[in-house]
């Protein structure tokens, strides 16, 4: 009965077979405005079933490999062995590559180019840091000579240098800035070298623009461990290794004059080193015996400890994480 009923309808089994495929030609022909609109809803229905899920999922692949990565280099920084990778958050490097402690380094920080030094406030004195929540420091304009006061007429302590033992770009921490009776402006500072401790005056003219950090670096022999303070507030800390008894880390007030990247994996100096103005009871060590902070020395284990003729070790992970974010300049408290 279905049969014959069909056949009625349709007057020919095939009827409805070809008014189906009449109607799909002019859905898809380009002479009519209702084959446009067809088109066009097939053009969505196709990209929203197809493109879109692709393309979310090749999102999905990219982020998760982008994880893997760093959960990578995550793994390799923190592992006990020195990694052969910088995580991507490492520090820049600038300038030629150079010999340094048997191995090859690159400076993090630029090289000074003297110029023109920033004009003084009016007044008779100003405070120019108080080396805990703001400390000024200045690269070397010209070469002078340091001062027990502030007066051409007072005792000479030293000179001003063009470059450090290692010969990075000199930096001086300045405290104090005054003007004397005829207007001339004089600056106290920190001088490095032995003995440790020393403050002098130079003119103003000798030391470029002042640059400013609100950091502050603790380092707690007591305690062995290292803290890095933001405008007061403590946001890091670690353990580390200082002095032996019979080469003990000096105490004292002084601040990082050099930040540079080791180059060599296997050196007992990687990944990272960092000059301060701190000078070790090692009068004929390389350099002039500098109190230096770096990674562990071919011994982890030894940290936190008391195991080096004067520097500062540092777990391999830790000294990753303080190139970040240690600046040049920044005060350095031995306790």
């Amino acid at each position: 009965m279905q049969n014959a009923r069909y056949v009625n309808q349709c007057g020919n089994p095939n009827e409805l077979r070809n008014r189906r495929m009449k109607r799909q030609s002019a859905a898809h022909s380009g002479d009519t405005r209702r084959g446009k609109r067809r088109r066009y809803a097939a053009w969505r229905t196709y990209v929203w079933n197809l493109d879109f899920p692709y393309a979310m999922f090749l999102r999905r692949i990219g982020a998760l490999v982008c994880a893997v990565v760093a959960a990578g280099g995550a793994t390799a920084a923190a592992s006990p062995g020195a990694p052969s990778v910088a995580p991507p958050g490492a520090p820049h490097t600038y300038g030629p590559p150079r010999a340094w402690g048997g191995t090859e380094i690159r400076s993090l920080d630029p090289a000074h180019i003297a110029g023109v030094a920033s004009a003084g406030s009016a007044g008779r004195s100003q405070v120019l840091s108080n080396e805990t929540t703001f400390t000024r420091w200045a690269y070397v304009d010209q070469i002078a000579s340091i001062y027990r006061a502030a007066s051409a007429s007072s005792t000479r302590i030293g000179r001003l240098t063009w470059y450090t033992p290692d010969g990075f770009s000199s930096i001086y921490l300045v405290l104090r800035a005054s003007w004397n009776a005829t207007g001339q402006e004089w600056v106290e500072l920190r001088v490095p070298g032995r003995p440790n401790g020393r403050t002098g005056w130079v003119q103003r003219g000798a030391l470029g623009p002042f640059h400013l950090t609100h950091e502050l670096l603790v380092v707690n022999r007591e305690r062995l461990r290292m803290y890095l303070y933001d405008r007061g507030r403590e946001i890091w800390s670690a353990p580390i290794g200082v002095g032996k008894p019979s080469t003990p880390t000096p105490a004292g007030h002084f601040w990082i004059d050099e930040r540079f990247k080791i180059a060599n994996p296997s050196s007992g100096y990687y990944p990272y080193a960092f000059g301060t103005t701190d000078y070790s009871t090692l009068t004929d060590w390389p350099g002039g015996g500098v109190v230096g902070i770096h990674g562990p020395y071919y011994d982890p284990q030894g940290i936190p400890g008391r195991i080096s003729h004067g520097c500062i070790r540092l777990a391999v992970s830790d000294d990753f994480w303080l190139a970040e974010h240690l600046k040049l300049g920044t005060p350095l408290h031995v306790v």
